[in-house]
């Protein structure tokens, strides 16, 4: 096993004074975790880049919690509902997340570390000095041969074998090399290719209407919505998005603004079917009942570009942003 003298040396473990609060652990320091091999993850709950991560760093935590490493997770919120406390813990726990947890609401953990993504790993040995960072999804050998260093140079036994990771459901790898659709944010201070008549009304309700045909990456309300910089929201019963998209898997961050909001998905016009994702059923129904990520579409077969739609039944829905997979 390659020691870590062949790493460099980044700096020292930057403070984690800046959490608002701790879920799983009592607050921890830079001091209190030396003799121990730290890995720390900038995430938000409703990001499918980090939740892409997950089932690794889950496994890494299983795999060398006793032979000496800390996973911490610091929850940076990129949307207004990801700094719910209450929320936050709820999605931590249905994912089964058992490490402690850095609320980074003020955003001080990250500015620490003087970070810019979700996720982002960065890499602590025993004496607290900062070996090695990744930013993004992937090269989960390498993070994980960076783990088993630090410990086997404080004297860890960790086995012959790398951690058993099993990634299903939203936490599949997307699909590399058939996506053609980046993210796409529906606030208007970050949107792309939208292409309703008129464009944005800023912060104000409008009707909108949605062209009869899109060119790939190109997406339009219709119905009655309020944009905002980063959600817009449904006023009225029957608004729909759509999007025409090249991903074998489409998702969308979606809330409401009190009760539940039932909603219809379709595929070129068609009931997704077989292609439905994990918050849908065949016949493309689905219920937003809490702020989240949402898995709609997952295409079995060929990824070709599609007409993506979303219709609601209920007023008061609310779209941040789709992912593709």
């Amino acid at each position: 096993m390659t020691s870590t003298a062949r790493l460099p040396v980044e700096g020292e473990l930057p403070s984690l004074a800046g959490a608002t609060t701790w879920l799983n652990t009592e607050p921890l320091t830079p001091a209190g975790l030396r003799g121990r091999a730290v890995v720390v993850q900038f995430c938000t709950f409703s990001c499918v880049n980090w939740l892409r991560t997950l089932p690794y760093v889950q496994a890494w935590d299983r795999t060398y919690r006793d032979a000496g490493l800390v996973v911490v997770g610091a929850h940076s919120p990129e949307f207004p509902f990801e700094h719910d406390v209450a929320q936050v813990r709820a999605a931590l726990d249905v994912m089964g997340i058992t490490y402690p947890i850095a609320i980074d609401n003020d955003f001080s953990v990250w500015r620490a570390f003087d970070n810019h993504y979700w996720p982002a790993l960065y890499f602590a040995d025993t004496e607290g000095r900062v070996r090695h960072h990744h930013f993004g999804e992937e090269d989960y050998e390498r993070s994980e041969r960076v783990i088993r260093h630090m410990l086997a140079d404080a004297g860890a036994t960790v086995g012959d074998d790398l951690a058993d990771v099993v990634a299903d459901g939203v936490s599949l790898a997307a699909d590399w090399d058939t996506l053609g659709s980046p993210e796409t944010y529906v606030g208007y201070a970050r949107a792309d290719g939208f292409v309703s008549p008129g464009g944005f009304r800023l912060r104000h309700g409008r009707v909108y209407d949605a062209p009869a045909r899109l060119r790939r990456n190109e997406w339009a309300l219709g119905g009655a919505w309020t944009a905002e910089a980063q959600v817009t929201s449904l006023d009225e019963p029957g608004g729909r998005i759509v999007h025409r998209s090249r991903a074998r898997d489409v998702n969308l961050v979606l809330g409401t603004r009190g009760a539940p909001a039932r909603f219809i998905v379709r595929i070129d016009g068609e009931p997704p079917s077989e292609a439905h994702g994990l918050d849908v059923d065949e016949a493309g129904h689905g219920t937003v009942a809490e702020a989240r990520l949402y898995q709609l579409i997952r295409h079995p077969g060929a990824v070709t570009d599609r007409t993506f739609e979303i219709t609601f039944i209920d007023a008061g829905a609310q779209a941040y942003v789709f992912t593709f997979g």
